[in-house]
């Protein structure tokens, strides 16, 4: 299966493309610049620059899978975060429908089930993420949504849970450890699924087989 990664050149999208490559899957990076993937050489590496600002429906073409992990970053203003984690969020969904994609893998965030609920500087990402994934849930394509913990730049624990932890400061996980989810749940395709992802003790496929 040919998966579409939207996001490449970023953290956890970059750490999942090599993952994925790795085990042997066929793999187009969608990045604005291509030069951030120059460390990463494959036959099995197909890399696209299109601006998801704009028209980047061609990427579409004979995928059956997309990994949707871009964002505006954390740098940015509301602005960004409505051009990219809602606007180009929903188009992806729209370009899936049309390609008849199988499979639908959304990096959400953790507080996106609710943004009224969590008191946070980045309400506005939350709401972003919030109106994204429903906007997935109402379509045609199976999907599986990600909504991760605080992002840590520590190495992968192999360990998860998808409980959200009683105490904040603990409602955390690696970004390597997201990536690895990402590269799981790409062989297994479960169907119409939404949870939450934080370090915990359980394996992957214990998780989520």
């Amino acid at each position: 299966m040919k998966t579409l990664i939207i996001g490449a050149s970023g953290q956890i999208g970059k750490m999942t493309t090599k993952k994925m490559l790795e085990q042997g899957h066929d793999v187009v990076a969608l990045v604005r610049n291509k030069d951030k993937l120059a460390d990463i050489e494959s036959e099995q590496l197909t890399i696209t620059e299109q601006d998801l600002e704009n028209d980047f429906s061609s990427a579409f073409d004979n995928v059956e899978q997309v990994i949707f992990s871009a964002g505006s970053g954390g740098e940015t203003g509301a602005d960004k975060t409505l051009l990219i984690d809602l606007w180009a969020a929903t188009k992806a969904i729209d370009y899936a429908v049309k390609a008849n994609v199988k499979h639908f893998i959304m990096v959400s965030s953790i507080g996106a089930d609710d943004p009224d609920n969590i008191e946070s500087e980045i309400k506005p990402y939350l709401v972003a993420k919030h109106m994204a994934d429903q906007h997935l849930q109402r379509s045609v394509v199976n999907y599986t949504i990600v909504r991760p913990g605080a992002l840590q730049n520590e190495p992968a624990t192999g360990g998860f849970s998808t409980s959200r932890p009683e105490n904040r400061k603990d409602a955390v996980i690696s970004r390597e450890n997201v990536a690895d989810a990402l590269a799981y749940l790409a062989t297994r395709h479960p169907q119409n699924l939404t949870f939450e992802l934080f370090n915990g003790d359980q394996s992957v496929e214990q998780l989520l087989s």
